[in-house]
């Protein structure tokens, strides 16, 4: 309960926040000889519209406290008379006004704080289309969603999360396109999660995707505004987290990870082109390191003899085997990576450089690796850089190929491709097949938006297995 002596609520709310430095409890008489005292916390308001739209109006023209709210000049003010909810609301940008021998509160918002401008994010880069992203204030990429979908129907819903942190977060969805039986499981694994912090959308997705323990993330991760409202658009929802620029999308299927939004601003023609050269890069990126250890070990008839006698000649006083050679060569590859990624991106480049021409050009002069393992794995770089969203998965089967195909040949790595893909297949994104449309085959998904992209125009219809109501994406006289 609020007391109406003013000292004891500065006590009270003092106490609460532990004499903590960034508190500021500001006490003050309007001319008409009013007691008043404001509360909020340094930093998190606009000072600006505190002095001049609140304080200024108090203290010249305050009569009687009952009319504060016709006295100051801010739309967002409320009443309370829980302590517990003023000190709660006070960390979100809120001013508590406390008034002599009066037992409410008034409540007003200001908030305001330094935030990162909007830009480009720097994985979803595009050459056509919008160049917005998402930054870590959630009420910003709020609007960012509204204003790629002015639409009555779609609807955000807040929760909040972490007893220590208090993070915000915000389900998004379209009433009427949504998929009710994926937004009513959504909710019911929120509604579960008990933490005391929610740091980064990374928590949220771990505590209620469906497979925690597989290496494929069967939750989305967005940071375009653009293609957070494309994804709704299909019947999805979307989860924003306030401090994190990162949106995640639910369901996701396999194979969102190879496509952009840029293959719907692209010419059909080439737009396709770019994402069968995408499947080839993933082919590549995971299997060609593995299927040369194989072929070098075990099978060296497959190879053309022109080609075995380079390699042979290649590998002459090399005192690795093979497998140690591209294994060890894989794994500096990802030390130069985490390295570059990690240090200050102007020392960052140097080290890629470094890593990559100095030390690789030596190690071959040196003839501790082959000139022939050094193409092979570059190779698998290059293709794994086209395919970013799928890197953690490329990178931990990559290396698991490497050593079946060094232990038991193309017999190991088919079986390794074996099991990845039954693994793939038994995956289910909140009650929707991952693979889909590949696994449960689906020739209307096949044949229109998997491996090409077909023109806008023969889009009528919403992805089947997600849309399940309002399917009709536009209105032409077209056989299904």
């Amino acid at each position: 309960m609020i007391s109406p002596d003013i000292n004891l609520n500065r006590e009270k709310i003092i106490n609460a926040f532990h004499s903590t430095g960034d508190l500021v409890t500001y006490e003050f008489k309007t001319n008409s000889n009013i007691k008043i005292m404001a509360a909020y916390i340094e930093g998190f308001i606009d000072r600006d519209i505190f002095d001049n739209d609140i304080l200024k109006p108090l203290i010249l023209s305050l009569e009687d406290p009952k009319d504060i709210k016709r006295t100051i000049f801010i739309s967002k003010i409320e009443e309370s008379d829980s302590m517990e909810d003023i000190i709660y609301q006070l960390p979100n940008g809120k001013v508590a006004l406390f008034i002599e021998d009066m037992t409410i509160c008034y409540m007003v918002e200001i908030s305001k704080w330094e935030k990162r401008s909007i830009e480009e994010p720097g994985s979803e880069s595009v050459v056509r289309g919008p160049k917005e992203g998402f930054i870590e204030d959630i009420s910003v990429n709020k609007v960012l969603i509204r204003r790629v979908l002015r639409n009555n129907n779609l609807v955000f819903e807040d929760y909040v999360f972490g007893k220590q942190t208090k993070t915000a977060v915000s389900l998004v969805y379209i009433k009427g396109i949504v998929n009710e039986n994926v937004l009513e499981e959504v909710k019911k694994r929120l509604n579960t999660i008990d933490i005391d912090a929610i740091l980064e959308s990374e928590y949220i997705e771990e505590l209620i995707e469906d497979s925690p323990r597989s290496i494929f993330a069967t939750i989305g991760n967005v940071e375009k505004p653009d293609i957070v409202a494309a994804k709704i658009l299909e019947g999805r929802v979307a989860i924003l987290t306030d401090g994190t620029p990162h949106v995640l999308t639910i369901p996701k299927l396999y194979v969102e990870g190879l496509m952009t939004s840029e293959d719907y601003y692209l010419r059909p023609y080439y737009a396709s082109f770019l994402r069968i050269l995408r499947y080839t890069a993933m082919i590549v990126t995971v299997y060609l390191p593995g299927v040369f250890v194989a072929l070098q070990l075990y099978h060296q008839e497959m190879i053309p003899t022109p080609l075995l006698i380079s390699a042979a000649g290649a590998r002459e006083g090399v005192p690795l085997p093979i497998v140690i050679e591209v294994f060890l060569l894989t794994l500096a590859l990802e030390l130069t990576k985490e390295s570059g990624l990690r240090l200050p991106k102007n020392i960052g480049n140097t080290v890629s450089i470094v890593g990559a021409l100095i030390l690789g050009q030596a190690a071959v002069q040196a003839g501790i690796v082959s000139g022939l393992t050094v193409i092979v794995v570059s190779a698998a770089a290059i293709s794994e850089f086209i395919i970013p969203e799928l890197v953690q998965g490329i990178v931990i089967i990559r290396f698991i190929i490497i050593l079946l195909g060094g232990m038991s040949g193309l017999y190991g790595v088919t079986c390794g491709f074996m099991i990845i893909t039954t693994h793939m297949v038994s995956l289910d994104s909140f009650g929707i097949p991952y693979c889909w449309p590949i696994a449960p085959r689906n020739m209307e998904g096949l044949k229109k938006d998997t491996f090409i992209r077909t023109p806008i125009r023969k889009f009528i219809f919403r992805p089947e297995a997600i849309a399940k109501k309002n399917v009709r994406r536009q209105n032409r006289n077209r056989e299904r």
